[in-house]
């Protein structure tokens, strides 16, 4: 392989041609990347536009149809998942969920608390009652 020589460089070294990077090509490709605030500002002004100003928003931005199309998807998409989110915050940690989960576990046993101390009520005011009624029973049979 025959290296062409370009002559000395401002080290004082030969320079190969295969040493030169072209002007033209970047050394390496890179994706763009938009923030949710570009996206939104892009498609409020794309939608205020007319046929022609929509194709100069997209030039002077260097963007495709395409592109504006999925993001539209992806706002309408957006605001789909936020409608079908329940309101309300749900608990962050495991400490917390567990937090939650005993309060409705210490509401429900005392429930169930307010009904036994009710049914124990009833059960003695009834064998007060019984008692009372067997008494009074056994008296008048005496007094036959």
């Amino acid at each position: 392989m025959n290296t062409v020589m370009a002559g000395p460089s401002s080290t004082g070294q030969a320079v190969g041609m295969e040493d030169v990077p072209d002007p033209q090509v970047p050394e390496r490709a890179r994706r763009r990347t938009y923030t949710a605030k570009y996206k939104r500002d892009i498609l409020a002004e794309y939608d205020r536009l007319d046929r022609q100003g929509r194709g100069a928003l997209l030039r002077r931005e260097k963007l495709y149809t395409s592109l504006v199309s999925a993001w539209r998807d992806q706002r309408e998409k957006g605001v789909l998942v936020a409608l079908a989110r329940p309101a309300g915050a749900p608990p962050a940690s495991v400490a917390e969920k567990d937090a939650a989960r005993l309060r409705r576990e210490n509401l429900r046993l005392s429930g169930e608390l307010d009904t036994a101390r009710q049914v124990i009520s009833i059960q003695g005011k009834l064998s007060a009652l019984l008692d009372q009624l067997s008494t009074n029973s056994s008296e008048k049979n005496t007094e036959k």
